[in-house]
């Protein structure tokens, strides 16, 4: 009975520690790309060079897709380091597309939105941790909204309906909402799936592409958000 004990305890030790770490990476991220995103909001060379060239700013978005299919593709071959370098530099990429954000919403708003969406999101990640419900079934049905969302959002580029992009933030903030706690979830599974004695840096590259995974809940949510509640400077 002891000894039974003693591995739930270690268990609930490794699953900490590893979820720890997956939050600690993801904030890194956030902060990389908050801080890029500022930079260049505020620096008008930087500006002028990323969104005065569309050939340019769709570079970096086609880059930052690629990264993430990279990533999720190949973490199992790469080595940690380089894993760890890639979703940096995607946070980067990031932030320097998401200066626009700094140019188009006031700066009390983009923080009072930052604020509700680290509250939702921290909500919906205790729910994932917590529940004993399988959120399999809503994960995959978020999934399929997501792709809805984005099959809406390319044809809202050619009718451009302002209902319809309000619509599209809504239920956009109820997708990844549901995500992250399916998320986080999944995170927790794989933690208590992970043998003991696994290799360090196997353990650091499930830590990445977990932290990937939240960072993208986040900034969509965020960014739903911010086009719901956000405060035009126009």
């Amino acid at each position: 009975m002891e000894s039974v004990e003693i591995r739930k305890t270690q268990s609930q030790v490794m699953v900490n520690g590893f979820i720890r770490s997956v939050y600690n990476w993801m904030t890194i991220g956030l902060a990389l790309t908050g801080f890029i995103a500022f930079y260049v909001a505020g620096n008008e060379t930087m500006l002028r060079l990323i969104l005065g060239n569309k050939l340019i700013f769709f570079g970096l978005i086609i880059g930052e897709l690629g990264l993430v299919f990279y990533l999720s593709a190949k973490i199992q071959k790469i080595q940690a380091s380089t894993a760890t370098a890639l979703f940096l530099f995607y946070a980067i990429l990031n932030g320097a597309t998401l200066s626009v954000v700094f140019l188009a919403y006031t700066a009390s708003s983009i923080a009072s939105t930052f604020f509700i969406c680290a509250a939702t999101f921290f909500a919906c990640s205790v729910f994932g941790m917590v529940t004993k419900r399988d959120l399999t079934g809503i994960g995959n049905f978020m999934m399929m909204g997501l792709f809805g969302i984005i099959i809406a959002s390319v044809v809202n580029m050619f009718v451009r309906s302002s209902a319809m992009s309000m619509m599209i933030s809504y239920i956009g903030v109820l997708v990844f909402v549901g995500l992250t706690a399916y998320d986080t979830q999944k995170l927790k599974r794989m933690a208590l799936a992970q043998p003991d004695g696994l290799d360090t840096a196997v353990v650091r590259k499930g830590a990445i592409i977990g932290a990937l995974t939240l960072y993208l809940d986040f900034i969509n949510m965020f960014l739903f958000l911010l086009h719901i509640l956000g405060g035009s400077r126009d």
